[in-house]
């Protein structure tokens, strides 16, 4: 399908050779000759956007003012947050968020023909990749067999959901679906679907050269940004409208450079960089803003690093973290099996528009900061937020103080020494506390070992943000091979297991022998997925479940991943830290956080010596030279030549040949939402919200994890209840993010997080709240009592409420309990966008409000006036909040419905049914 450029915008358009063609595109040097503003101290990601402008420049969504804005925001030192009308090139998806998608697509067919229009208007403008990687769950590990038993497993708990992704992929046009057992959708955006340049052609037939854009649903979309390729996450419902042909709305955004200088020191690896910017970048405050990296740091940064640092954008905040085109690029872009002239295009592309980065690059920014790399030292993040930065050599003392403050013990005395053996552990180290402040050491039911607080249960080298970088993957392997030498193993609590983002992985690990040394050690290839990472991590051995559990124990977690959040990896794990992969290996040997891998030996050797980290650490040479020698531009191209084709078991699912969905009435993976149901071709208006109230009263960085939670859930939850019903085995449960394309199942998810805790109720962990008899019940039973009495439902939160993943769940669970408002102090972007898009208002405490100032308690009711067709964008409107004991306080709250197309949204109930009402209305 062609893009539909601008009519306007013939006056910027010009051409350029490459790779022995001639190539149309759209200037920003001639923009400037045509008097529109000088844009030469853009950042090279605010010029990707203006590019944009340029191409769909039509008089109308797109104006000369809008282009002149970016002149005006350089003028004003980076700031002129001025509503624009942007259009991605392409979406990118996952199967948890994308089944849901999907599924919002084909209920939108049923509701398009409901209303009297075509059905085949319901489908993507652009291109759309859909990547399954979300579903494997590591049930085997540790073994040669783990890989094919997992993936039988994956086949037999999701094939209802598989052959509706797959019949999606054959009823709309312009969408494709990676299988399973292929990798990350990061990792292959990254190193396949990727272009940096993209080309295609216009409605006059012409081929055009354009920036690589997308926006994807998931938040480390964003990792793709290493590769000068502008994309950040959104919310499935954000993602249709942007395929079904919808502009996304936003402000032009400020820009923080931040300059990296210097070089890395020995021993220091792409995490232990990325864990210090994350923690740099969260302190400065960068949320909805655009990060740019610069500065002749990055001459000797290889762009695996790059996107390790780019994917994280989500935890440091930021709508991307974006670096510029250089030589680096291309030599990935080469590396990874691209063609020669799609180099020799990006090359040209990026000088011709200004935006290669060069020894004079040195744009104009809102602001800026500073990192010598030189400064960066190992470390891990924990045990619950990615920035909670911690060095490596403080790690252990930290996490004594955690338990500390956990366990409420008022000092920290000098600890008993104590020789780990004589506790019931493994050889090792002789300075290990016995008792933790009166915590003791728990046997293991029918095992020859004990577990304590602290003491490691899982150790998983998986996620994009690591496995994608060939130096700290290969830097595991080395690791693990001279560990093996010396006779050290995992310890027998540890769960192991390693999941790389894409095949390549195993090719480069099988070429330099590593994969035989990961194995001994229990790293054994688990599936290509996600896993660990997103709480897929699997069932513990019973018997440590049942001891953890049992006695209350603090279990910890260490995972290369990029998210470590409270009840995120396992439902038998308190304490999560993220760790560079040579390092998760290291500390599955050591098998306990309280042991300081930097002084204490990890174990003994065959002779009973002990050994250290610093014996077992590969140097940053020998991982060069390993990485030069293994990882083959042919191995990119064999892996990825039928990349779309799948096993056996893919080509073996059948689908029907159907326009529109026959939904099975009995399936509970898959159900007809209820969103466009009986909906009327009028759309409806903004009132008041009166009478409201508070279903949950919630504290600071509420997560899109502590709202729809991805992982397992118990027989007796809500969910677990409704699928009991329906004759579904608690074996058979799955998890909350397979069973995105049920709402029955997802808004009896909604606020279930195993570690949220409602302020209503006094130090109540899980998804409960107050009826409206006052009594202590589940958040969904609750709603669904305040829904029969129709009363309206509002949520409190406090700072940085909806941070984390880019889930549209987190929105349309609120939104099917009958939330209409949340209040925060602060929202994450991507939360509140999706709220917006599903027709729930976020409010903003004004004045220093807040939930504790206010003394809220949950009993009040809240009514929200000044709400009405005529609202205007980021207005404040009165709040009368009425207490329990008859008084009666009136704040003023900020509508964070920031853009004049969302107020159209709002009424007309949603995005969704926006785009559906034009759809149907248009000829």
């Amino acid at each position: 399908m062609p893009i539909i450029v601008g009519q306007d915008s013939a006056k910027t358009r010009k051409t350029l050779s490459a790779g022995g063609k001639t190539i149309a595109y759209y200037s920003i040097p001639a923009a400037e000759a045509a008097g529109l503003g000088d844009f030469s101290k853009l950042p090279a990601a605010l010029k990707v956007v203006l590019e944009n402008m340029l191409r769909f420049e039509d008089g109308k969504t797109v104006t000369q003012d809008d282009i002149r804005a970016f002149a005006d925001w350089a003028d004003k030192g980076g700031k002129n947050p001025r509503e624009i009308a942007y259009r991605p090139a392409r979406v990118l998806m996952q199967d948890f968020t994308g089944v849901p998608a999907v599924v919002d697509l084909a209920a939108m067919r049923d509701g398009i023909v409901a209303l009297g229009g075509d059905a085949q208007k319901i489908n993507p403008l652009n291109p759309v990749d859909l990547v399954i990687d979300h579903s494997v769950m590591i049930d085997e590990f540790g073994n040669p067999r783990a890989f094919q038993m997992n993936v039988d497993r994956e086949y037999e708990r999701n094939m209802e959901r598989y052959t509706f992704l797959k019949w999606g992929q054959k009823a709309f046009d312009n969408f494709r679906v990676v299988p399973p057992g292929t990798g990350i959708c990061h990792q292959v955006n990254l190193e396949y679907l990727a272009q940096t340049v993209w080309t295609d052609q216009d409605q006059n037939g012409d081929t055009v050269a354009y920036p690589d854009t997308l926006v994807g649903t998931d938040s480390h979309t964003t990792m793709v940004n290493g590769l000068a390729v502008l994309g950040w996450g959104v919310g499935g419902i954000e993602a249709e409208a942007a395929m079904l042909g919808q502009p996304i709305s936003m402000l032009i955004p400020e820009v923080v450079g931040f300059k990296v200088t210097g070089a890395m020191v020995e021993g220091v690896t792409a995490t232990d960089l990325v864990l210090k910017v994350v923690k740099m970048l969260r302190d400065h405050g960068v949320v909805g803003k655009f990060v740019e990296f610069y500065g002749d740091g990055l001459d000797h940064m290889p762009l695996a690093d790059r996107a390790t640092i780019a994917n994280m954008a989500p935890e440091y905040g930021a709508t991307c973290g974006f670096f510029p085109i250089d030589g680096e690029t291309l030599r990935y872009l080469r590396q990874t099996g691209r063609h020669e002239d799609r180099i020799a295009l990006v090359e040209a592309y990026a000088k011709e528009n200004g935006m290669w980065r060069d020894e004079s690059y040195a744009p104009v920014y809102t602001s800026t900061l500073h990192l010598d790399l030189g400064d960066v030292v190992p470390a891990i993040s924990g045990p619950k937020r990615p920035q909670d930065h911690v060095a490596l050599d403080a790690a252990a003392g930290a996490f004594g103080d955690y338990i500390r403050g956990l366990r409420k013990v008022p000092s920290a005395p000098e600890l008993e020494k104590a020789d780990w053996a004589e506790e019931g552990g493994s050889p090792g180290p002789n300075h290990v506390p016995g008792d933790h402040d009166g915590v003791k050491w728990v046997t293991v039911a029918g095992e020859d070992y004990k577990l304590r607080d602290g003491s490691i249960v899982i150790a998983s080298i998986t996620s994009c943000t690591n496995t994608s970088n060939p130096y700290v993957l290969v830097g595991a392997g080395l690791l693990a091979r001279k560990a093996r030498a010396l006779g050290l193993n995992r310890k027998p609590w540890v769960k192991t297991s390693l999941a790389p983002g894409s095949q390549v992985v195993t090719e480069y690990l099988n070429a330099a022998d590593l994969s035989e040394d990961l194995d001994a050690l229990g790293f054994n290839l688990v599936g290509y997925g996600c896993t660990t990472c997103i709480g897929n991590s699997g069932p513990l051995q019973p018997e440590i479940s049942k001891a953890v559990n049992d006695n209350d124990l603090v279990a910890v977690s260490v995972l290369s991943g990029n998210r470590n959040f409270e009840g995120r990896i396992s439902p038998d794990v308190r304490a999560n830290y993220l760790a560079s992969p040579p390092l998760v290996v290291a500390y599955a040997l050591a098998g306990d956080m309280n042991i300081d891998i930097t002084r204490d030996p990890l174990g003994n050797d065959k002779d009973g010596n002990p050994v250290y980290l610093k014996d077992i650490w590969p140097s940053t040479q020998e991982i060069a030279e390993m990485v030069e020698k293994v990882v083959h531009r042919e191995m990119f191209i064999d892996k990825y030549g039928d990349v779309f084709k799948g096993d056996e078991k893919w080509q073996g699912v059948q689908t029907p040949d159907t326009e529109t969905y026959d939904w099975p009435a009995t399936s509970t993976y898959i159900q007809n939402p209820p969103y466009f149901q009986g909906m009327s071709k009028e759309k409806g208006s903004i009132e008041p919200l009166k009478g409201a109230r508070i279903l949950a009263l919630l504290g600071d960085m509420i997560t899109t994890d502590h709202i729809s939670p991805a992982g397992s859930f118990k027989a007796e939850t809500p969910a677990g209840k409704y699928l009991t019903e329906r004759q579904v085995a608690s074996k058979d449960f799955n998890s909350y993010g397979s069973r995105r394309g049920n709402h029955e199942v997802m808004m009896r998810g909604t606020f279930a997080n195993i570690r949220i805790r409602n302020e209503m109720l006094d130090g109540v962990e899980g998804g409960y709240t107050k009826g409206p008899d006052g009594e202590q019940t589940s958040i969904y039973d609750a709603a669904m009592a305040w829904q029969d009495q129709d009363v309206p439902l509002v949520v409190v939160g406090g700072v940085e409420y909806g941070a984390g993943s880019s889930r549209d769940w987190a929105a349309k669970g609120t939104s099917l309990l009958g939330v209409k408002a949340v209040i925060a102090e602060s929202f994450e972007r991507i939360h509140r966008s999706n709220l917006v898009g599903m027709g729930v208002i976020p409010f903003e405490f004004t004045d220093g409000d807040s939930r504790k100032s206010l003394k809220l308690s949950g009993e009040e009711e809240i009514s929200i006036e000044g709400l009405d067709d005529d609202v205007k964008p980021l207005s404040e409107v009165p709040c009368k909040i009425a207490y329990p004991d008859g008084s009666e306080k009136t704040i003023t709250l900020k509508c964070r419905i920031d853009t004049e197309i969302e107020v159209d949204y709002v009424k007309h109930g949603g995005v969704l049914h926006y785009v559906l009402r034009n759809l149907a209305q248009s000829a």
